[in-house]
Formats: structure tokens, sequence, C-alpha cells
């Protein structure tokens, strides 16, 4: 909860095209909520309850000025009983199979079990970022289990726009409707959304996506960005692709990925 009217912050993929929001309190109460925004870029969902909570909203601290190494304190569902000590170990690019991508991400370990809109505190009990996945990550020759968190400083400058809009007032990235993870010599498409973009241009699972616009790529960070720089959600972009042995160019019609979903309807 981020401000006194109970408007909750988590983690948008938890309310994607919900209809019925309840939201439950450490002492039991249950309070029916309306989800009110979800923005695809930072992955953030607002959620707003029709009724009391009964405590006081969470100060938002600063995820810029968390630092590896720092101890933080995850806490999920089952709240203080269940709350984890942490730290942070990574703050890196992160890359999703979705179409999505943050240029610094925060990684802690160990990993809260019920990490999906995890609220990671710092030791002062300020807010510094949202859970959103469990992870692995390397650290030195090691690799560890540990949640990935989008960071808090990420919501300022969109929140009254998710309140007045239901999304941020930027113009929509063009959607491919791929899901790709990186390989060497490129990204490859492991799936494709039914009727969405790339299936109806005739990308297949197993292709591998050389160029965007007749740019090479070198991973899967680069296949977002350099789709995302030629335009709002509508343009077209041709893909280089490997299938078989064969070299492929397929010109993509980009669409709103928000069309492709149920809204919730603004009170």
């Amino acid at each position: 909860m981020i401000r006194d009217d109970g408007l909750v912050l988590t983690i948008g993929y938890l309310i994607t095209e919900a209809e019925t929001v309840w939201l439950t309190t450490n002492r039991g109460e249950v309070v029916t909520a309306h989800p009110i925004a979800y923005d695809q870029v930072t992955g953030f969902g607002l959620v707003l309850p029709l009724g009391e909570l009964g405590m006081p909203p969470i100060s938002r601290g600063s995820a810029q000025a968390a630092m590896i190494g720092d101890d933080v304190i995850v806490v999920g569902q089952g709240g203080r009983p269940h709350a984890l000590n942490a730290q942070i170990v990574a703050k890196r690019e992160f890359a999703g199979y979705w179409e999505y991508l943050l240029d610094e991400a925060l990684f802690s370990a160990p990993p809260h079990p019920e990490w999906g809109g995890t609220a990671l505190l710092d030791t002062r009990g300020r807010l510094i970022g949202i859970g959103s996945l469990l992870v692995q990550e390397a650290i030195g020759d090691q690799t560890i289990q540990g949640n990935m968190m989008v960071p808090i400083d990420l919501l300022a400058p969109i929140l009254d726009d998710m309140l007045r809009l239901g999304r941020p007032a930027r113009a929509p990235r063009p959607w491919l409707g791929l899901y790709a993870t990186d390989a060497s010599g490129g990204p490859v498409v492991r799936a494709v959304a039914d009727n969405g973009p790339a299936d109806r241009a005739h990308v297949q699972s197993g292709d591998r996506i050389l160029e965007v616009a007749g740019e090479r790529l070198g991973s899967l960070a680069d296949l977002y960005r350099k789709t995302w720089e030629l335009g709002a959600a509508g343009v077209e972009v041709l893909l280089t692709l490997a299938r078989e042995g064969e070299i492929l160019r397929l010109r993509v019609q980009s669409a709103d990925r928000n069309d492709f979903l149920r809204k919730p309807r603004l009170h």
C-alpha cells in the first residue's frame, strides 16, 4: 500500500486481465479491490481497494541508492513472520523472453518462495523494489537462486498517468508477439503468440533472428531496443531470420500488446 487512499502497488502479471481481485490482510480481513492500471514497460500494476485496509502506507526509498552487498528485507505472503533477510547481489540489465527489458534491475538472494509482488525494503523499511521473478544469478564462479526486483524509481514518472489513464501516456512500443531466448548467433524464437504479429508474418519456433531492419543483433536486448527504435506500435519491422539453413526476410506488422488484453474498467 503506497498511498493514504489505500492504493496498492504490485507486479502487473498478477492482475493482467483480472476480473475480480481480493486483498487479504495478515489479520485475516478480506477486502474486494479493483485493478486500475498495468504498465507493460515497467511491469508495475495498481490495485485500488474498495474498502478500508486499516494500515498506513509504506514509504518509498530509492533503488538507485541501493548498492551490491546491501542488506535488504523481502516481505511477501505471510507478512513479517515470513519476511526474509537478504542481500542485493546484482544490479544489471534484464531481458525477459516476453519482450520485456529493464536497463537496471535489482537482484536479491536468497529468494523469497512467494516472490510475485513481494516488497523489497531497505534497512530503514522503505520500499525500493517489487518482486517479479525467481532467477538464477551468476556470482563469481557460483550460480545462486534469487529474485529479480523491479526498481521503485520507475514508478514516480508514470504514476499520475497510470491513475488517470490506466497506463502511462507514452506511445506504446511495437509488439511482435514472439517469445525468444538468448543464444550464440542471435536470439532464437521459442514460440509465437497465437494470431499475434509474428504468427501472422509466419515467424516460426526455432527461427534464429539475425537482424532487425538490416542491423545485426548480438542479444535479446538488442532485438528489443532495435525494434522499439523504429517507432511506436504499428510500425512495420523487417526481421532477417535463419531457418533450416535458409535466410528469410519477413515483414512483421507490429501491434500494441494492450490491444490483445482485456482492460480494467476505470471508475
